[in-house]
């Protein structure tokens, strides 16, 4: 069981990185255990995808263009040597409409963000490698 603790609305910087601004505002806030919301535009993407077959995460786009963040969103938590994990997973869109999605990986460059961050308590929540699939799971 957990229960809402603190909720965190702010912005990030222009040009911080997406995914690496994230996790900055949850380490400097020791925020262990969450979940978010972003939006706004970024200046370039970088999206990854978890290949089922080799188990690992590949990197499959780089988009070198202005697009909005139509959905950004995922979980906080921590790694199993302890470091606070932002998971995020992401839509990208076009002015034309085209929309790209998958895992945030580093790279992608902010324009504008506006993010809410909800913080919980109650439980500790550990990734460690799942047998199965590879994954680094709670």
């Amino acid at each position: 069981m957990v229960s809402p603790k603190r909720i965190f609305i702010d912005r990030l910087n222009f040009q911080d990185d997406l995914l690496l601004g994230l996790t900055d505002v949850c380490r400097k806030n020791n925020v262990t255990l969450g979940v978010f919301n972003a939006i706004g535009a970024v200046n370039k993407a970088s999206l990854g995808y978890y290949d089922q077959l080799e188990k690992k995460y590949v990197e499959t786009l780089n988009l070198d263009k202005k697009l909005e963040i139509a959905s950004c969103s995922g979980n906080i938590s921590l790694s199993g040597d302890n470091e606070i994990f932002v998971h995020a997973h992401v839509v990208f869109a076009g002015h034309d409409g085209r929309c790209y999605g998958g895992h945030l990986m580093p790279g992608a460059s902010v324009f504008a963000c506006e993010y809410h961050i909800t913080e919980f308590e109650g439980i500790v929540l550990k990734r460690r490698k799942d047998s199965n699939t590879g994954l680094n799971l709670w």
